[in-house]
């Protein structure tokens, strides 16, 4: 059995963070459940400043999938129509797997500064988790979203999960599968991002 180098597993690494796209359309095959429990433990090993452990990942079946795509249909036909509503949930209701990522809000005893700190730390904490989970989807061949959208920021959107909203904050809905379609992208070259000071 030959084991790999550090600069072999570091570019093998690289190649993935590279690789890994926000897919916009999926295949309707559905992930084995294995496979997403597996992205879902290596996320947990996100750097996490206070230990807390603050994510909660919730895999929603098609009950909890529609209870969205009900809110969906609500705000949106409010302020689109329902022509724009229905044309959005039939894209919704082709996505095979979906999941939905909070932080837990720290105790009630820790208070003021400390508070807000510990709320920054581990949001950053849940959004470096969720970069781990769709690096790991990206290596096996799936693909995933990142979702924010309007629906996600609705104060329905968690209770009609059954997550209470005094105990965990909304960080993301996950949309995964295999993807249909894989985009290009780019990025701005280092010398744009990397600024030296002495």
């Amino acid at each position: 059995m030959t084991t790999s180098s550090p600069a072999e597993q570091g570019a093998l690494i690289e190649q993935v963070i590279r690789e890994r796209r926000t897919i916009g359309a999926f295949k309707p095959d559905s992930v084995p459940t294995a496979t997403v429990q597996r992205a879902i433990e290596a996320a947990t090993w996100a750097p996490n400043h206070r230990k807390t452990e603050p994510w909660r990942f919730y895999s929603l079946g098609p009950t909890s999938q529609q209870a969205i795509i009900n809110l969906l249909i609500e705000t949106l036909t409010a302020t689109k129509g329902a022509e724009a509503a229905t044309a959005k949930a039939n894209k919704w209701r082709g996505v095979p797997g979906w999941l939905v990522v909070t932080s837990r809000v720290p105790a009630a005893e820790v208070t003021g500064r400390e508070r807000f700190v510990q709320t920054q730390e581990d949001y950053a904490s849940v959004c470096c988790a969720i970069q781990n989970f769709s690096l790991v989807m990206s290596a096996q061949g799936l693909g995933t979203k990142w979702s924010t959208g309007d629906v996600t920021s609705h104060p329905e959107f968690l209770p009609r999960l059954g997550i209470d909203p005094q105990h965990e904050t909304f960080v993301g809905l996950i949309w995964y599968g295999y993807p249909a379609v894989v985009p290009q992208q780019t990025r701005r070259p280092v010398h744009e991002v990397l600024f030296d000071r002495p």
